[in-house]
Order: C-alpha cells, then sequence, then structure tokens
C-alpha cells in the first residue's frame, strides 16, 4: 500500500505518518519525506536572499516518484508525506490512499514562528510559507478519494483506520 499524507509546515505530516507506521508494526514501511528530495543548494530557487523551500522548483520530482516506486518492492508499506506531496498528478495517483491534514493560518503562524529547528525565520518568509501552501499544496476539501485531518486536534484513530481499511 502506498500511503500519501499532505499539509503545510507544522501540520503533524510527520506525527501521522509515525502514527500509523506503528499501526502497523508488524509489516515492513518506509516513511518517505518530501523534505528529503529537494535539489542541491545551487539549484534552489531564492526569494528576497532566502532559499525558497516551499515552490514546486525546489523538489527533485522526478526522484522522489523513483524513490516511491523502488521502496513500493521493497516495503509492505510505503508512507510519503510533504507539503506538495499533492502537487503533481502522476505522484499523486501513485497513492493507494491519500490523507490531508490542515491547519489554520493562526495555528500554522504560532507553530511555524516557535519552530527553530532551522533556526528563526522573518514574518515575511513564515507567510510566504502560507501563500506558497495556499497556491500548491492545499487541497480543497470535498474530494471523496481524501481522508481530511484537522492538525490543530488529535487524530481520530478509529478514522484513520476505517479510511486505511484496516484491522488493528
Amino acid at each position: 500500500m502506498k500511503i500519501g499524507i499532505g499539509g503545510i509546515s507544522r501540520a503533524g505530516k510527520t506525527q501521522l505518518a509515525n502514527f500509523i507506521k506503528d499501526l502497523f508494526s508488524d509489516l515492513k514501511v518506509v516513511i518517505l519525506s518530501q523534505d528529503d528530495f529537494v535539489f542541491e543548494h545551487d539549484k534552489l530557487p531564492v526569494i528576497n536572499d532566502e532559499i525558497d523551500w516551499e515552490s514546486p522548483a525546489s523538489i527533485d520530482f522526478k526522484k522522489f516518484r523513483e524513490a516511491i516506486s523502488k521502496d513500493t518492492k521493497k516495503y509492505d508499506i510505503v508512507i510519503a508525506e510533504g507539503l506538495l506531496i499533492f502537487y503533481k498528478s502522476d505522484i499523486c495517483m501513485e497513492f493507494d490512499k491519500k490523507i490531508f491534514v490542515h491547519i489554520n493560518k493562526a495555528v500554522f503562524r504560532e507553530r511555524k514562528l516557535t519552530d527553530t529547528r532551522w533556526g528563526s525565520f522573518p514574518d515575511w518568509y513564515v507567510d510566504h510559507i502560507w501563500n506558497s501552501y495556499m497556491k500548491f499544496g492545499r487541497v480543497e476539501k470535498g474530494r471523496d478519494d481524501f481522508l481530511y485531518l484537522d492538525g490543530a486536534r488529535d487524530f481520530d484513530r478509529e478514522k484513520i483506520v476505517e479510511f486505511l481499511s484496516i484491522e488493528r
């Protein structure tokens, strides 16, 4: 099974991926982060002298798709997560199950401004991340092939288990 998890930075994608991995502890599961498939520094787009990590031009989608395909042969379950996970339709169609984790702008700003893993971000860049998400990463509610989760709340285990059609 191939599972795609999308949503803005700090929405809970990685937490959800690990939660799902734990549900399948008896199987071989791998988690692929789209962040691991960015181009080399010299090939990354720049905005206001900052690297634009939020642009589709920063992701090596070919390499990412190849990794998903390769890992499908080695693992029972491949979980791929990222802001732009559903941006390319050919990659989106690869997933057997698609999950979108949403948080509102206020929750995003609060979480992002306290996230110091890569240093601090200027306010304008935090707004840029949100705008890129709205333009390239957001999946509108209402698509019946997606499970939509609120990343501001605890994940509903039963809802996730039911969506993934598993007995755990």
